[in-house]
């Protein structure tokens, strides 16, 4: 039988992961904007998330657990800066522009201050490798090792990056402003990077048995809404809202009792539909363009290509593959070569796309992707053993438990098949 000190930890432990998950961005963000000092709210934040570890399961979850851990975070950095006024008279090491103002103080509702601390990351003063990974740290609270794969860095790599650039913001006295006027038009591009990265955050499988975060997902669609009624006319904003949405309508279809569901086997009743609709919309608006708008537009199109399709059978797969031509050609990116080698093995079968993957496991050193899709191209061209290679490959490199268990089972089922002769 469960004792009521079991239940009453499990329901704070539950409370304090769901917080976690759902409010660190807008708590870590709205105490740099009160306090100036990135540098002492981190440790502040995760210090106060500790003590509620330690003091909900025995004295209740509050009633407002954000507001509670905002207002012990806040007094542990005001403890903080006057140890520092006692000892050395020291000044705030964020700076401000002269018409900022910081967030009203309140225990009820706390404000959203995540696209200030977006903006803050995204100063032209920090160097662009750098950036976007910075605010994917602070703002979203991503893993420093997920971060490295969205990157195709190291983990040490990556660690090194984010420590010099709080440095340099902290050193540098790079201001913390409002995200309006000059400075977010002039950083429009980098904050919309930083946003949809956090969005592939969420559906970049870690390590473990999450295969996808929708939640954090759901957090970077809500700050592309409230981009964009900042500023509604941005083509890049709108082309990265229209993205998000229709990528994250297919959401409750993409696994079901911890199995991933590939988008051909998905149930598309499970899409919603509302969604979907607001990003036709959106896409409907957009018009060709360049630079980062532009990138965006096009994988806007080819996520509306497989709304649009009532069945996987009726999926536009050569305009899928054009559209990748035309992002692979601006973007060079390996990344966006391998998802064109999948669009053109739909549209003009496995054989054509096989000279796509040359050379993608040298510029995606580790990514299992790539062996499993080799795996898939040379199982529909009839070649069993380069298949059940490529899928042993890919579940040596895979990390994620349900992704690993779905290529397992990929494999099972060539085992007993005959080996090819050709």
């Amino acid at each position: 039988m469960t004792s009521t000190s079991d239940q009453s930890s499990r329901k704070a432990d539950g409370a304090i992961e769901g917080v976690f998950r759902a409010e660190w961005g807008r708590l870590l963000a709205l105490l740099v904007s009160r306090t100036r000092r990135l540098d002492l709210a981190e440790d502040a934040l995760s210090e106060a998330f500790a003590r509620a570890s330690e003091r909900w399961p025995e004295k209740g979850v509050p009633a407002n657990p954000p507001g509670w851990l905002y207002a012990t975070a806040y007094r542990a950095i005001i403890g903080q800066l006057r140890t520092e006024a006692v000892a050395g008279r020291k000044a705030p090491l964020l700076a401000v522009r002269p018409d900022w103002e910081p967030a009203s103080d309140t225990s009820d509702e706390l404000p959203d201050e995540r696209l200030q601390l977006i903006l803050l990351c995204c100063h032209p003063a920090l160097p662009p490798v750098a950036r976007s990974a910075l605010a994917l740290r602070l703002v979203m609270e991503t893993p420093t090792e997920q971060i490295a794969r969205l990157f195709l860095v190291s983990t040490a790599t990556m660690a090194a990056r984010l420590t010099r650039a709080k440095r340099k913001i902290v050193l540098a006295g790079i201001p913390l402003a409002r995200p309006v006027g000059e400075e977010l038009q002039a950083r429009l591009d980098e904050v919309c990077r930083t946003i949809y990265l956090a969005f592939t955050a969420g559906y970049t499988p870690g390590e473990g048995p999450d295969l996808l975060r929708a939640d954090l997902a759901g957090e970077a669609v809500s700050l592309a809404a409230l981009l964009h009624q900042l500023v509604p006319d941005a083509a890049q904003v709108r082309a990265m809202l229209a993205l998000l949405q229709l990528q994250h309508s297919r959401r409750d279809a993409r696994q079901q009792k911890g199995r991933l569901i590939t988008l051909a086997d998905q149930d598309r009743s499970l899409w919603r539909r509302d969604e979907i609709r607001t990003g036709l919309d959106l896409v409907a608006s957009l018009v060709p363009t360049e630079g980062y708008a532009e990138e965006l537009r096009l994988q806007a199109l080819i996520a509306a290509e497989h709304a649009i399709a009532p069945t996987a059978a009726a999926t536009d797969w050569t305009a899928i593959a054009r559209h990748y031509a035309s992002l692979e050609a601006r973007t060079a990116s390996p990344v966006v070569r391998l998802n064109r080698a999948v669009a053109v093995a739909e549209a003009f079968g496995p054989r054509a796309a096989f000279p796509l993957l040359d050379g993608l496991d040298d510029t995606l050193p580790g990514n299992h992707r790539v062996a499993s899709i080799r795996a898939d191209l040379a199982l529909r061209a009839g070649d069993i053993e380069l298949a059940r290679a490529s899928y042993r490959a890919a579940i040596d490199l895979c990390s994620n438990d349900i992704e690993r268990d779905h290529l397992n089972a990929r494999l099972d089922t060539l085992q007993t098949a005959a080996p090819s002769t050709s």
